[in-house]
């Protein structure tokens, strides 16, 4: 069974912490979704995507193409395309605990100063917990990632 790990972004937003984590979860191989609620909002992330240095690129596209299948991260407000290792939840995206159970890893990426994304974030968290899927909370408050509970 997978694990999720929920990110409470306090410092740097989004559009910076995802490519650190979409980095990351690469190096270690796998394939990614990110999956959000709003059309509009992926677009901007996308964009956001191409706009990285260069030597940090990272090969993603938009869901509704072609080749959604071959996309090392496809960001989609549907169902995964692409065979996923890990999903990463933004905007309060639903992950259920079968799907948790299939991946090495979900994510869930949410707005620590926004009171509807935490509450949704701790909804997600307890619905999750009490399925048997293991979690962590992360948090940057301090200034770098630490991790404050583990179940």
């Amino acid at each position: 069974m997978g694990a999720v790990y929920f990110y409470q972004l306090s410092r740097r937003p989004l559009e910076e912490t995802l490519p650190l984590l979409l980095g990351k979860a690469r190096g270690a191989g796998w394939r990614i979704v990110v999956r959000g609620t709003d059309a509009a909002r992926l677009a901007w992330l996308d964009e956001q995507l191409w706009l990285g240095p260069e030597d940090a690129f990272l090969p993603h596209g938009l869901a509704g193409g072609p080749h959604d299948a071959d996309q090392p991260i496809l960001l989609t407000t549907g169902p995964a395309g692409n065979a996923p290792d890990c999903v990463m939840s933004v905007d309060g995206a639903d992950l259920s605990p079968d799907e948790v159970a299939g991946l090495a890893r979900a994510c869930v990426l949410f707005d620590g100063s926004d009171a509807e994304a935490l509450a949704g974030a701790r909804r997600q968290w307890k619905r999750l917990t009490e399925a048997g899927c293991a979690a962590q909370y992360w948090s940057e408050d301090s200034g770098r990632w630490e991790m404050k509970a583990e179940r």
